[in-house]
């Protein structure tokens, strides 16, 4: 993820091109009978010759200044020239995708794409299987979780991981302090805690769930265990977005919305800006770029933050969800597919390249060796009174379930989610109804689109 946050807000956006084909998830989805054999691989020469060849790439990607992680492959390569271009952050670029590849022109030769975006475009055939190129040997330099997130079904490579979001909580330790409350290590305690800091000042809220933020509701379901899409054959899925455990966490945070310990403030809004400026919310359940963009958005508050896990639902088997993250995928159609896949390759594998990322645009690593770098995981920002908070959420990342699974119709069920548990937020109404309004609306258009639904 940028530090740039409009790209941070792609699943609170409406795609009116959602895609109505087979549901395929990237993380361990099923597959029906045994896996296809694996396409041939490239050869060594073959890849020596591609890569001293003059070519042309076009790469779309939002990440700023990455000239600099450019440069490095140009220098390695000096035959093979990148054209970077800024097509839109997460949405807007996808729907120019989407153009591009439906017209058969247009289309770059790498794209840079989020996770949960990936079975959208394997399953409309749109990306190249990088197994062929040798991406299969690289697995164990990811951290697990993220191959999980760019494997297909018959164990198809669709993209290198580039950046993460394990999730963990940034809170106000002079708030913490002034009320007596200590970090929350469990959910009951944070409810706990949020309900006495409302009696003590009813000004400030614990935290703040947005009404139109999905994809922090979709990391908190991925950290309680939830699996609310996942693929039974190429054309069946489960979809369980209503499911006793999901009306459990609704239930929680019905709760707390209703009595006002927790505010349903939209979020990336100026009004929420000012919030955490000015001390509205006493904590911030965000990801591991949550820290540095805070850092910048709220200078005025540098040294009364701290880090700290997501409270658990089990003490004894701590557990993170994620939020954001995103991969360099080869375009389907593209004429340089060994250039494009070594492109791709060498942006989130080369140590120089990968450090670049953290360091300059502050992504949070996919590598292992970078989370196990203390040059990067012991650096001690003033903002969080020295505090090693690359640490905390490098030691969060391994607590990452593999399993989670997005739908390729994820455009339509984040639009689903707005009109219905978002708007129960915002309107302190019936969570549980609402899920039951989700459920309904996304079985309804996943069998309008010809699928086998299961359900709880």
């Amino acid at each position: 993820m940028t530090s740039t946050f409009s790209r941070r807000r792609l699943l609170a956006a409406a795609s009116a091109l959602a895609v109505g084909t087979v549901l395929a998830a990237c993380g361990g989805g099923a597959s029906s009978g045994a896996n296809p054999a694996a396409p041939a691989a490239v050869t060594q020469a073959e890849i020596d010759k591609a890569m001293q060849t003059p070519t042309e790439l076009t790469f779309w990607t939002w990440v700023p200044k990455i000239e600099k992680e450019v440069a490095l492959f140009q220098q390695k390569y000096p035959a093979i020239k990148i054209n970077v271009v800024n097509a839109g952050q997460g949405e807007p670029q996808y729907t120019k995708l989407r153009t591009a590849l439906k017209a058969g022109t247009g289309a770059p030769d790498v794209a840079q794409i989020e996770f949960q975006y990936i079975p959208t475009f394997s399953i409309t055939k749109s990306l190249v299987d990088l197994r062929p190129y040798g991406a299969e040997g690289l697995k164990d330099k990811f951290v697990d979780w993220t191959w999980g997130q760019v494997v297909g079904a018959n164990g198809e490579v669709w993209a290198y991981p580039q950046d993460t979001g394990p999730m963990g909580m940034l809170y106000r330790k002079d708030i913490f302090d002034a009320h007596g409350i200590t970090p929350p290590t469990t959910w009951d305690e944070f409810a706990q805690a949020a309900k006495k800091l409302h009696a003590a000042d009813p000004k400030i809220a614990m935290t703040n769930l947005a009404n139109n933020q999905n994809g922090a509701w979709m990391g908190l379901l991925w950290q309680a265990g939830i699996k609310p899409f996942e693929a039974t054959a190429p054309d069946s899925v489960k979809v369980a977005v209503n499911d006793p455990r999901s009306k459990d966490l609704g239930k929680y945070w019905q709760g707390l919305i209703a009595d006002g310990s927790v505010s349903t403030d939209p979020d990336f809004t100026d009004s929420w800006y000012q919030g955490l400026a000015q001390g509205k919310y006493a904590t911030w359940l965000t990801a591991a770029w949550g820290p540095v963009f805070l850092s910048g958005s709220a200078g005025s508050t540098s040294g009364l933050w701290r880090a700290a896990p997501l409270p658990q639902w089990d003490a004894s088997k701590p557990a993170s969800g994620n939020w954001g993250g995103s991969t360099s995928a080869v375009v389907a159609g593209t004429k340089n597919p060994i250039a494009a896949a070594k492109f791709a390759e060498f942006l989130n594998t080369d140590p120089a390249s990968t450090k670049a990322f953290a360091t300059e645009q502050f992504l949070f690593p996919a590598t292992k060796a970078l989370l196990a770098d203390p040059s990067f995981t012991q650096q001690k920002p003033d903002f969080y009174g020295g505090q090693t908070v690359n640490q905390m959420f490098a030691e969060v990342s391994d607590t990452v379930d593999t399993k989670f699974q997005w739908p390729p119709f994820l455009d339509q069920a984040v639009t689903d989610w707005d009109e219905t548990v978002g708007k129960s937020f915002a309107d302190k109404g019936d969570v549980g109804a609402a899920l039951d309004s989700w459920q309904q609306r996304i079985v309804d258009y996943a069998k309008n689109q010809g699928f086998t639904v299961a359900t709880p």
